[in-house]
């Protein structure tokens, strides 16, 4: 479930982007980047199609989202937030992440993506 991810990111996107849903606001040739390297989890990601196509395998079970601070400069938009849930064996799962977004015709066209990547490997070493 990753409702509360995509509630809080469209919450930071406010007027800026077009829908009511996250993926509403996503262009459908978006780049996605992840500036963190785990085995198995793609650097880049090119289109909402294959977006959304990835997320639909993510299995950590999100419940709350908090902690959202926006920054403002012409077309970025730059949102930090942080997620709560839990693995799927059960055990906690919370991070922090920093999100730069491009927007081009109230559209996300570019999106660079930073998390806390020691809780992650935390998570995949405790649980």
């Amino acid at each position: 479930m990753l409702m509360p991810l995509y509630e809080i990111v469209r919450q930071g996107l406010g007027d800026e982007v077009e829908g009511s849903h996250f993926w509403d606001a996503v262009a459908e040739e978006a780049i996605f980047e992840f500036m963190y390297h785990f085995q198995g989890f793609p650097n880049k990601i090119k289109g909402r199609k294959a977006y959304m196509d990835w997320f639909a395998g993510y299995d950590n079970h999100l419940e709350s989202a908090d902690g959202l601070e926006i920054y403002k400069s012409g077309n970025v938009i730059i949102l930090e937030y942080q997620v709560h849930g839990h693995t799927p064996a059960g055990k906690p799962y919370d991070n922090r992440f920093c999100s730069i977004i491009t927007i081009e015709n109230r559209q996300i066209v570019y999106w660079k993506d930073y998390m806390d990547s020691l809780a992650v490997f935390l998570m995949n070493v405790y649980n």
